[in-house]
């Protein structure tokens, strides 16, 4: 007689069977929200890449720091919505777009700040020795990047998967489906 396969809840995978990123996010689309902290572990250093090279964009006392912003994307991903992703690119592409919004609502509640409410935040974290480029504007380019989706869709997907995602051109091509 036949036995049947072990029962796997969600969240667990058979130890036998080693979850793809892929099937993770296969997973995940389908309801399974304990694929979702399987998946975080790995693509963790990919997202905090991706988070790093958001914030060496801004002020050198900007007071997120990369972790921080990786648990944000997590905690946005995790109240559902319509997210899909099928590939690790997608999702970090994905990933990418939710770290502008974070940085994007961050900088607008830092400006709508009253007079004298701002506090200065000095972190200690691997990247406290770096040397910073000048600080951008992120509502400013918040706004060209919309202004460009507005003239011209894709090239404003390009400059968001290079610039924010930090994907290569191949990477880019392929997520855009051109060569």
């Amino acid at each position: 007689e036949m036995s049947s396969p072990p029962k796997v809840s969600p969240g667990q995978w058979p130890p036998t069977e080693a979850p793809t990123v892929t099937s993770l996010l296969r997973a995940w689309h389908d309801g399974d929200a304990g694929a979702l902290e399987d998946l975080m572990p790995l693509l963790y250093d990919d997202l905090r890449r991706v988070a790093r090279a958001h914030l060496r964009s801004e002020r050198a006392s900007h007071s997120l720091q990369a972790t921080a912003l990786v648990h944000e994307v997590y905690l946005r991903l995790a109240k559902g919505g319509r997210f899909t992703a099928e590939s690790r690119t997608q999702f970090l592409a994905l990933a990418a777009h939710l770290i502008r919004q974070i940085l994007v609502d961050h900088a607008r509640r830092r400006r709508s700040m009253k007079r004298g409410g701002f506090t200065t935040f000095v972190g200690l974290d691997d990247e406290a020795a770096t040397v910073h480029p000048p600080a951008v504007d992120i509502l400013a380019l918040d706004a060209a990047l919309e202004e460009l989706g507005g003239f011209d869709p894709r090239q404003r997907d390009l400059v968001e998967l290079r610039y924010f995602a930090g994907l290569s051109i191949p990477e880019t091509a392929e997520l855009l489906g051109v060569s």
